[in-house]
């Protein structure tokens, strides 16, 4: 006898087998039982969450000799429903039956009598692809059939049906079925078939299966023909590309003691195996939020991955606000996966920001410990050049007929009075960069502006961004405030800002050189601040963010008392 899948062998027979979905179990159970059955009804929900079953128990209850409500199982129209013979229960793919012709011809026998049973009912599976003139030739015949007809209607997008449709049925929800529903039936199906399992392998099938008990018995079926019919955590990480939960626990422990070189190691490994990057970024969320949870209330049953030992194992390196800030990092990371081309640079880049996550909780790679700018003057050198000082008025921005160019001077630290040390100059010529009037900071260039960055003036930005938002109404700013709005800070010196977006054309837009004198304005409207601002993209955001943290970890960046970037006209 040919093998039969265990999704499809171990189906419910009766309401009371059904894993979950209780409150549709129990409304249709009370309508049979009060006769007050529905014409029409529809089944919505994510996929394998028992939708289709559903129907044919409905149709079983319907038809079975023992009378409406009954499911024995052993009457002839039970067994010919199990088997798919019944010639009153008829079953439509519409995915592959989407036409007017295919539901004028179910309806031209709509109007004939049952064979064998008591109603005939329509099963019609994924009937959001019928098409718009399949739906109005359902419309009628759906809102007032024969008695004997009962339409049952499934889909997993309840929102491409139409209106009219949706009007005349009775609807019901199905929900993913909670991991307790999932991970009973599965060790109801092991016990049967004689498999002997451990806890860990069945957690992480019902993570895979993301709700759905289908999904949940053909991950367990392929797992088996894997691994000759044993349920072993290793063989689901092999097949399905995961690592396991001590290796997640020992890359966070990596990043948490900042081992850059250790972390870089495992992440080759990853990309070498194979690993389901997104999957074990997904994960690393789950443990940070299980270690977040033991941080505020020490409350181990809701502790998803971790152990309470294992929970508590962070506790004595990580403080709640260090965790947030990981958690902000990965969940950024998440949201952009959609939009690059590879996700494994992202990656990389999304461990490396949590290696630099300092004990405030904040994370900004461009500027690591290093190379803070308090430097002294060694007694060979020559004078120091004097530090300008801040005029009491901001001067007028540039026209656009001169050259702009940047000047960041590191501004020394309030605790001494040592100057900094002047040796070079770079000048950002921006008039007639482009053919199209826009202007563009090269790699070195960008990399020496964030090696002298201000971590307190982007905080500042940051806190007060939103009031950028009160000259969108303004006659002459309020283009230039529009493009600001939809960025955010990403680097600020004392005089340099790069904002960053997340599409290119608007990155492109705001550095027009026509939009810079304006763009100034604003800033130094809302934040008193005379700034020479940059746009840059999200994807080269990350290129050159990448870019700072290999230079750093070869020590090739720039030293702060080598840099001088000035803004001609101050």
């Amino acid at each position: 006898m040919a093998y039969k899948a265990l999704y499809r062998t171990y189906r419910p027979s009766t309401f009371e087998e059904v894993a979950g979905q209780e409150h549709i179990v129990k409304t249709l159970k009370n309508a049979l039982a009060t006769r007050k059955l529905a014409h029409a009804y529809l089944f919505a929900g994510p996929r394998g969450t028992g939708k289709t079953t559903m129907a044919k128990l409905l149709a079983k209850a319907l038809n079975c000799d023992e009378g409406i409500g009954c499911q024995c199982n052993e009457c002839k129209n039970c067994k010919a429903i199990i088997d798919g013979t019944h010639p009153d229960v008829i079953e439509l793919d519409a995915a592959s039956n989407n036409g007017v012709d295919e539901i004028r011809e179910l309806i031209d026998k709509v109007k004939y009598g049952t064979i064998l049973g008591c109603y005939k009912v329509y099963i019609i599976d994924e009937v959001h692809m019928l098409s718009t003139g399949a739906f109005n030739a359902l419309l009628k015949t759906l809102e007032e059939p024969p008695e004997h007809v009962i339409f049952i209607l499934a889909t997993t997008e309840p929102h491409k049906i139409l209106p009219t449709i949706l009007s005349r049925c009775q609807r019901y929800d199905f929900t993913k079925l909670s991991d307790d529903d999932i991970n009973n039936r599965l060790r109801s199906v092991l016990e049967k078939e004689g498999i002997a399992y451990n806890e860990e392998a069945i957690k992480i099938i019902i993570s895979l299966a993301d709700g759905g008990m289908r999904d949940a018995l053909s991950i367990l079926d392929q797992v088996l023909a894997y691994s000759g019919n044993k349920l072993e955590v290793q063989d689901i990480l092999d097949i399905f590309a995961l690592e396991s939960k001590e290796e997640k626990i020992a890359l966070l422990n990596s990043i948490i003691s900042k081992d850059v070189s250790d972390v870089l190691q495992r992440i080759n490994r990853y990309v070498s195996l194979g690993t389901d990057i997104k999957r074990l970024t997904d994960d690393l969320l789950l443990i940070l939020k299980d270690i977040l949870i033991y941080q505020s209330s020490r409350n181990i049953d809701c502790l998803e991955i971790l152990t309470e030992q294992e929970a508590a194992s962070f506790f004595k390196h990580l403080d709640i606000d260090e965790t947030l800030k990981m958690i902000d990092i990965i969940m950024g990371a998440q949201k952009d996966y959609k939009t690059v081309n590879s996700i494994i640079p992202l990656f990389e880049v999304t461990i490396l920001k949590l290696v630099a996550t300092k004990k405030d909780g904040s994370a900004n790679v461009a500027q690591p410990k290093p190379v803070e700018p308090v430097y002294e003057k060694p007694a060979s050198e020559p004078a120091p050049r004097p530090v300008p000082q801040p005029k009491p008025e901001p001067a007028p921005a540039p026209k656009q007929e001169e050259i702009i160019s940047l000047l960041d001077q590191p501004e020394p630290e309030p605790q001494t009075a040592a100057p900094e040390i002047v040796l070079s100059k770079d000048v950002l010529a921006i008039k007639n960069t482009k053919k199209d009037g826009s202007f563009f900071i090269d790699d070195d260039l960008m990399l020496k502006i964030m090696v002298i960055s201000k971590k307190d003036i982007k905080n500042s930005l940051i806190d007060n961004w939103s009031s950028i938002k009160k000259l969108i109404a303004h006659p002459e700013l309020g283009r230039a405030a529009t493009m600001l709005a939809d960025g955010r800070p990403l680097v600020a010196s004392a005089k340099v800002l790069v904002v960053e977006y997340q599409f290119p054309s608007i990155a492109e837009k705001a550095n027009l050189l026509e939009n810079q004198e304006a763009i100034q304005n604003v800033i130094e409207s809302v934040f008193n601040k005379k700034m020479f601002v940059y746009a840059v993209s999200r994807k080269d955001s990350i290129r050159w963010q990448q870019n700072y943290m290999n230079s750093y970890q070869l020590g090739k960046l720039p030293k702060p008392d080598t840099i001088n970037i000035e803004f001609e006209g101050e």
